[in-house]
C-alpha cells in the first residue's frame, strides 16, 4: 500500500491542468489502484492512497499525471507495510 503526496511546484498553473488531473484520477479509481484522494489545505497539493501495483508501476502511473508531467506537482511515493487495520480496510492489508 502507498501514500502518495503530491506537492505543488507551480500553483499558478493548477487551473490549466486540473481537468486532465481529475480524469487521470478517475482512471486510477476505475483501475482499482486508487482508494482515496484529497487535498492538503494547509500546504497545497494532495494525497492519494493507492494499492495493488508494484512501486515501479505506480511511479510510471504518477509520471503520467498531468500535474506531474507538466511540472505543476512532484510526487513522493511512500510505501506502507500495514501491521494493524480496522476490519473494514482488511482488503488493503492483503
Amino acid at each position: 500500500m502507498y501514500v502518495v503526496v503530491l506537492r505543488l511546484t507551480d500553483g499558478a498553473r493548477v487551473a490549466e491542468h486540473v481537468a486532465g488531473h481529475r480524469e487521470w484520477l478517475r482512471h486510477g479509481f476505475d483501475d482499482g489502484v486508487f482508494f482515496l484522494t484529497g487535498g492538503i489545505p494547509q500546504a497545497g497539493g494532495g494525497v492519494i492512497l493507492a494499492a495493488g501495483q508494484p512501486h515501479d508501476q505506480l511511479a510510471a502511473r504518477m509520471a503520467a499525471d498531468p500535474f506531474v508531467a507538466n511540472g505543476v506537482a512532484t510526487p513522493e511515493i511512500i510505501e506502507i507495510e500495514p501491521t494493524m487495520n480496522d476490519p473494514r480496510l482488511a482488503f488493503l492489508a492483503g
